[in-house]
């Protein structure tokens, strides 16, 4: 996913007077559907832009229900059923504006392909990632290194999936507030990390990059994993009709020469995100799509081709594709009681929190990590080191020891999925899908 060549702008006189006569355009309609925001967004096509989309859209926690996807050809158009998170319409004038500002601008529908994760130099904060074997108590070590190199963690994120472990920090100099900039303090910082990312009895040894930059983190967690891959279920044992997984289908659309993907899930905020993302870093363009998500499950069906123009041609790269999705949908999941801290932000603080969950037992499966106007906001999802759910007695213990008024217990069930009734599959090839699709929609 991180290894093929970055695409650069077209920028020959024939793309530029392409452009120029068709501009991307936005419709924010809030009157033709009664539960939810419909946004369509039409521009001449190029690979990346659908991601790029449902990025903007992501980012804002905005949730899309619904959505009809078609890229044939020369021209993308994509309608979006989307409300706020608690379940109401986008009526908000600054949001509606930074929709449109954003999806109908050059540097939306025109980016490089990886645009969003590139670097963007910055002396503001060091960009720290790192790759390796999960195991409890891992993300205490790292931020008790941290802590000793005198590295404050703005900002980070971690995932854990399939005994791997990915994470994306933000750190700052403690005397400067600013970024890291001495190369023998960085040296020296990147080796003791890479010494307590190492794995036992594992051949994939634990890796680390320091940088200068700011990066899409939801993006560059998945392009880690995926690198370390994760999505190889080796020495485990498949799970035989376990319905708590995602169940993704790939098969031939012979007629048209697409290759059809379909995924059934739990849903959850940003799974589509997720699988848009997989589906583009691995280099599969998007031709068609429907999308439904709500209550009873998810639902997505694609029609994608890779980027040469040809559907999958072998076993091997469809149970790889299959796997990858699975993982993209996983990686995120909910697993375990989630906690929420609020309190004033404060060096070591981290390190301390970090430390008290494992020493009561707990392993962090994910969490997620901010400082906003000098106070943190952290969230993590917690398990014990079994695997099992946390009792009330190691809760209580908890926040005696952080605080009753920091730490908030969340809970967020997911219900069962009950994927919703689709009609035929080749039925989307045809002409008169986009005018059924775009009136479910409305």
């Amino acid at each position: 996913m991180g290894s093929y060549p970055e695409e650069e702008v077209d920028d020959d006189e024939f793309a530029k007077l392409i452009r120029r006569m068709n501009p991307p355009r936005v419709v924010i309609d809030n009157d033709s559907h009664q539960d939810a925001t419909v946004i369509r967004v039409d521009s001449v096509n190029k690979h990346g832009i659908l991601l790029e989309v449902v990025q903007v859209l992501t980012d804002l926690d905005l949730f899309i229900s619904k959505a009809y996807i078609s890229s044939d050809g020369s021209w993308f158009m994509d309608v979006f059923n989307v409300t706020d998170r608690d379940g109401n319409k986008v009526w908000n004038k600054e949001i509606i504006s930074y929709i449109t500002k954003s999806l109908e601008s050059d540097a939306c529908f025109f980016p490089k392909l990886r645009s969003s994760v590139g670097i963007t130099p910055s002396k503001e904060k060091t960009l720290i990632e790192v790759t390796g074997s999960d195991r409890p108590g891992l993300l205490s070590e790292i931020c008790a290194v941290l802590a000793t190199q005198l590295c404050h963690v703005d900002k980070a994120e971690l995932w854990t999936h399939n005994t791997r472990v990915a994470a994306v920090l933000h750190v700052t100099d403690e005397s400067t507030g600013g970024a890291i900039e001495d190369p023998e303090r960085l040296s020296a910082i990147r080796k003791l990390l890479c010494n307590v990312l190492k794995g036992d009895n594992d051949s994939r040894t634990g890796k680390m990059t320091v940088s200068m930059g700011l990066t899409h983190i939801d993006r560059r967690l998945h392009q880690l994993m995926f690198d370390d891959r994760d999505y190889e279920r080796v020495g485990m044992k498949a799970e035989v009709n376990d319905k708590s997984r995602p169940q993704v289908t790939v098969t031939d659309c012979l007629e048209k020469d697409y290759t059809v993907v379909i995924l059934r899930s739990k849903d959850r905020p940003k799974l589509l995100f997720d699988t848009i993302c997989t589906l583009t870093d691995m280099q599969y363009v998007v031709f068609h799509g429907t999308v439904s998500s709500g209550k009873e499950g998810a639902y997505q069906e694609y029609y994608i081709r890779h980027v040469d123009g040809l559907p999958i041609s072998s076993e091997g790269e469809r149970q790889r594709l299959i796997q990858c999705l699975e993982a993209a949908i996983e990686r995120r999941a909910s697993e375990g009681l989630e906690l929420e801290l609020r309190t004033e932000d404060r060096f070591g603080f981290l390190s301390e929190i970090t430390r008290i969950f494992r020493e009561n037992g707990l392993t962090i499966r994910r969490a997620e990590i901010s400082t906003e106007e000098g106070k943190v906001v952290d969230t993590f999802y917690l398990s014990e080191m079994s695997g099992n759910p946390i009792d009330a007695k190691t809760i209580d213990l908890i926040r005696r020891q952080i605080g009753q008024t920091v730490l908030r217990v969340k809970q967020n069930p997911l219900l069962p999925s009950k994927p919703p009734e689709v009609g035929s599959t080749v039925s989307l090839i045809f002409g008169n899908l986009f005018r059924a699709s775009f009136q479910s929609l409305r």
